[in-house]
């Protein structure tokens, strides 16, 4: 192919050994980005559908599109309707599913994007382009909706002085006035390992664009569309997100106890819908290096079993 991607993604040799592709397969890259993951499954000879929420990466991908002999089909649309839109093209069912979940580093190269601290630039943090942005929610919310979301989203253990920082702040318009009103709340020095603005934003992009929910549906989206024996390759970025996918294929696999005294059985339970999944694979030495944003990722891969999907709405 020669649409290579400006970005290399993270843990792609891991994620393509997963993958085990067969020349003529179909495959679903539900996070495009860049484009790495497809082109790499387009160079084993399978076909791709790609999934983007965000406009800009879809116009970045015309190239490797062109280039694809018509095996790839871009689809700008969030990869919660994986199902719908697959189904409405015939690309049913399909033999594996990759997900790369987070922020792009395209998205946080673009200082207009608005999603990290490192260059100023307006308050938005929206990947799809549409919606409240991240400054009309944050002069708009409750200091205790606020404190809420740092907390939940960003694990912020001083969430509260946070979001009183925040609101006697307002009005707030660009990333490094947020930057500034965290550092100064929490409070930060230069040689500070990590930026205490750090979780703040986590939290505000994780809420502004529905990660979570994002992350539940296309996961129960990917069980619906995988064929028998088919695999599902995660990469995960975060504590939040990488709980999700454990939790999730724990109960697909079986391997979740079937109820405690804090969880309850509710019924009986449904087969198993993926087989139990492979030990998590985190990135080498050498791709940290190479890469420190892969420093903190974690691959979980498993198997599509024959058994049916299973009814309840997701990684909950």
């Amino acid at each position: 192919m020669t649409g290579a991607a400006p970005h290399i993604p993270v843990l792609l040799d891991e994620v393509i050994d997963a993958l085990a592709i067969v020349p003529g397969e179909r495959h679903v890259d539900a996070t495009f980005g860049a484009g790495g993951y497809t082109d790499a499954i387009l160079e084993r000879g399978a076909e791709v559908a790609a999934f983007d929420r965000d406009p800009s990466a879809i116009e970045g991908g015309q190239a490797l599109l062109a280039a694809s002999g018509g095996r790839l089909t871009l689809i700008e649309a969030p990869f919660s309707q994986m199902e719908s839109e697959l189904v409405r093209r015939g690309f049913v069912p399909v033999d594996g599913v990759t997900m790369d979940i987070g922020v792009s580093s395209m998205q946080l190269d673009q200082a207009e994007r608005g999603f990290s601290f490192q260059s100023d630039g307006p308050l938005d943090m929206r990947m799809a382009g549409e919606g409240i942005t991240a400054a009309e929610w944050l002069n708009t919310a409750d200091e205790a909706e606020i404190a809420d979301i740092l907390y939940e989203y960003g694990e912020e253990p001083r969430s509260r002085r946070v979001a009183s920082a925040i609101v006697r702040a307002r009005p707030l318009s660009r990333t490094s006035e947020l930057a500034n009103v965290v550092r100064k709340a929490l409070g930060h020095k230069p040689h500070d390992k990590k930026d205490p603005a750090t979780r703040t934003f986590q939290a505000v992009r994780i809420f502004i664009n529905r990660e979570l929910d994002e992350l539940a549906e296309g996961l129960a989206a990917a069980e619906r569309v995988l064929k028998p024996g088919g695999r599902l390759a995660v990469v995960t970025f975060h504590s939040l997100e990488d709980r999700m996918v454990k939790r999730f294929l724990r109960e697909r696999s079986g391997s979740e106890p079937a109820g405690s005294r804090h969880r309850p059985a509710t019924g009986p339970r449904a087969e198993p819908s993926f087989e139990p999944p492979a030990k998590a694979v985190k990135p080498g030495e050498a791709e940290v290096a190479r890469n420190p944003r892969a420093r903190s990722a974690t691959l979980r891969v498993a198997q599509r079993t024959a058994a049916a999907p299973w009814s309840s709405e997701g990684a909950g």
